[in-house]
């Protein structure tokens, strides 16, 4: 069910605001509608008509649309907001800070490591309320697998994505700042980021990698493209476990997809699929199937939701400075792209410096 214009405001639900109204905000603006504790009442997007069209669809009553987070900061009174834009697009983040107001942003959560550290301190400062869509951290298997890692350490990681080329066809449809590296910076830090983090989650933080990429292969691909047709990334992790991760859009002969798998001793952790479906396999044990759930967007958004209406982000599994630590690894990565060379990831106080 759409809330739609007419339905009142529920009186004790957060308010909540979209920056970015394109396809990831209205995926998460379709669960919010279903959670009687959430009501979305401002949208803002530099093309106002998609403003427009998200207020109508899924606002309440009292919802309005603008074309600057800014002027919509200052408009209407929120309790969340929600950042859904491209990874080169961020900085309004700052206006959520100045105003104390908790956000959830989507991944990555920038493209600038420099802006991305500033907004972090901006937000340890305030001590305010964050969360970054890493949904795979909700998962029920991913859950289960972390604590069985705990006892049985991870030795060997493999994983990544397999997709087709980008086309300007309806078979592979990508938004035209995807396939431009100074936009999305490719696809390595713009969606296999998805498979670094749930690796970080499961296995530990990266302490260095080494990247290489293949270029030139893709040629009838949408106009603009110039990320990297596919690349590999080798891991090393503070544990001792080593790792690597892959992405391709050049593959279209299909037997791709998207897969984490994680091997220990006595363990071995197949995850497959958009959905993250579990095959766990432990020595001396029959294999368990953990089917990924479908609805994984509403679970990490009740979550969000219900640490702003409760004030307790203990329920929140992936809060901004967490986000900052997978970005400092998909940017270390694209940076031995460039080089060649491997890039080591020190950190001090909890953060890093490449």
């Amino acid at each position: 069910m759409v809330r739609k214009k007419g339905m009142p405001a529920v009186a004790d639900a957060v308010r909540v605001g979209f920056v970015g109204c394109g396809g990831m905000g209205i995926a998460h603006m379709k669960s919010l509608v279903e959670n009687p504790k959430a009501v979305l009442v401002a949208f803002c997007d530099i093309n106002l008509k998609k403003a427009e069209d998200a207020a109508r669809s899924y606002g309440s009553e009292d919802a309005q649309a603008f074309d600057s987070a800014e002027k919509m900061f200052k408009s209407i009174k929120l309790d969340a907001v929600y950042f859904c834009l491209p990874p080169f697009a961020h900085g309004a983040e700052m206006e959520a800070i100045k105003r104390g107001v908790p956000f959830f942003v989507e991944k990555p959560i920038n493209l600038y490591l420099d802006q991305a550290r500033k907004i972090s301190k901006a937000v340890e400062r305030k001590k305010l309320m964050t969360s970054v869509g890493y949904m795979n951290r909700y998962r029920r298997g991913v859950q289960m697998v972390r604590e069985i890692l705990k006892e049985d350490p991870p030795i060997l990681v493999l994983g990544g994505w397999i997709i087709e080329s980008p086309s300007p066809t309806p078979s592979m449809p990508i938004v035209f700042w995807w396939v431009r590296k100074e936009k999305s910076g490719g696809q390595f830090h713009e969606q296999v980021t998805h498979t670094v983090d749930l690796a970080r989650f499961l296995c530990g933080e990266i302490v260095e990698v080494h990247a290489f990429s293949a270029k030139g292969f893709n040629r009838e691909v949408t106009p603009g493209y110039n990320i990297e047709d596919a690349a590999v990334v080798n891991l090393k992790f503070a544990g001792g476990a080593v790792g690597n991760l892959w992405a391709s859009c050049s593959s279209n002969g299909g037997g791709g997809g998207v897969s984490l798998s994680v091997y220990c001793l006595k363990t071995t952790a197949l995850f497959n699929g958009w959905r993250h479906d579990l095959r766990l396999l432990r020595k001396g044990e029959e294999a368990v199937e953990v089917p990924g759930e479908e609805n994984i967007f509403a679970i990490e958004d009740k979550a969000f939701i219900e640490a702003v209406l409760n004030d307790d982000p203990s329920k929140i599994l992936c809060p901004y400075s967490d986000g900052l630590r997978t970005l400092e690894v998909t940017l270390a990565a694209n940076k031995s792209m460039e080089t060649g060379r491997p890039v080591k990831i020190r950190r001090r106080e909890n953060r890093s410096k490449l």
